[in-house]
């Protein structure tokens, strides 16, 4: 079942045609003097893809890699065709970093994309093909697939300035009052990261993958672009372990805040206990109510004790304030 499915061709003389809404089988056998893009949503049954796979002799594996939502990403050569698999990511103000399977099938002069969700990221380069601006439309299938690529990788640096944002209003509440949500946001941002990790590693063997491998589908003047294109994994890779080291610091730091809002409560509360222990000693020693007790006839020795008492708690507080202790 194909939800979607949108077709562009172009020429190197300039001649453009797009096509929404088309029929698979409809669009065999494809123009071997034009580049033809197949953009196509919601590949669901392996029975949509049977044209292709006897017009262009596409592997039963790589249609089965094609509808394995699961699929780590990877690039794999058959000669006649290449196999791009990647996860395209965005990020969702309410559910975080969210994913969805990217493949593409590079020929000699055809590209064909399949997307699972609704999310897209190819929106620049069909207005870029659409305007002719650029080289896009003078170069080949190799180059058209590079520029796919391009913008899957692209906006990973989207997610990651959003988790960002996301890391900086965690570090204010940390400043600020850390608590529970602050502990929760922490951890969510841990489990975001190692999802992303998860998808940039592979994704810098395929693309290094791309660049080194010797499939002639894939000119020259091509892998130049498909370096920077790695060169641009590389700066994802780097953010992200940034980003990593931060956010354990930031769990550090929770913790020793919490610790040390703990130390200053006991603190307090052993001031206060040391502070009683002279006064419960003399209230002790005077509620005994010996018979021949000294000072239990005296007329001043209940204001005498008090007085005494309230000398000692003011000598130990000085002394507590002189030692830097409050």
């Amino acid at each position: 079942m194909v939800q979607h499915a949108a077709c562009m061709t172009y020429g190197a003389n300039g001649d453009f045609s797009e096509r929404q809404g088309v029929d698979l089988a409809s669009v065999l056998p494809l123009d071997s003097r034009r580049v033809t893009w197949l953009d196509i949503h919601g590949m669901t049954e392996p029975s949509a893809l049977e044209p292709f796979s006897t017009s262009l002799g596409i592997h039963p594996l790589t249609l089965e890699d094609i509808l394995n939502t699961e699929q780590r990403p990877k690039m794999e050569d058959f000669g006649d065709y290449v196999f791009i698999d990647l996860n395209m990511l965005w990020y969702d103000s309410e559910q975080g970093v969210e994913a969805q399977q990217v493949s593409f099938i590079l020929g000699s002069r055809y590209v064909i994309s399949f997307q699972r969700g609704d999310v897209d990221v190819f929106a620049g380069v069909r207005e870029r093909l659409r305007s002719g601006k650029g080289r896009l439309r003078k170069m080949g299938a190799d180059y058209l697939a590079y520029a796919l690529v391009d913008a899957v990788v692209d906006n990973y640096f989207l997610v990651l300035e959003k988790l960002g944002e996301e890391i900086e209003d965690i570090e204010e509440a940390l400043i600020a009052n850390p608590g529970r949500e602050t502990l929760r946001g922490i951890h969510h941002l841990k489990r975001e990261l190692l999802h992303l990790r998860k998808s940039v590693w592979p994704l810098r063997e395929a693309v290094g993958a791309l660049d080194r491998g010797e499939s002639a589908l894939i000119q020259p003047g091509t892998r130049a672009y498909l370096r920077d294109v790695y060169d641009h994994t590389i700066q994802v890779i780097d953010a992200l372990e940034t980003y990593r080291d931060m956010v354990s610091g930031m769990l550090d730091i929770y913790l020793s805040s919490i610790s040390n809002r703990m130390n200053e409560v006991m603190k307090v509360l052993t001031i206060i206990s040391t502070v009683f222990i002279p006064l419960t000693f003399l209230a002790g020693v005077y509620g005994m109510n010996f018979r021949f007790m000294p000072e239990l006839s005296w007329r001043w020795g209940y204001p005498a004790l008090l007085g005494i008492m309230l000398t000692v708690a003011a000598v130990m507080l000085a002394f507590f304030r002189r030692k830097k202790w409050l």
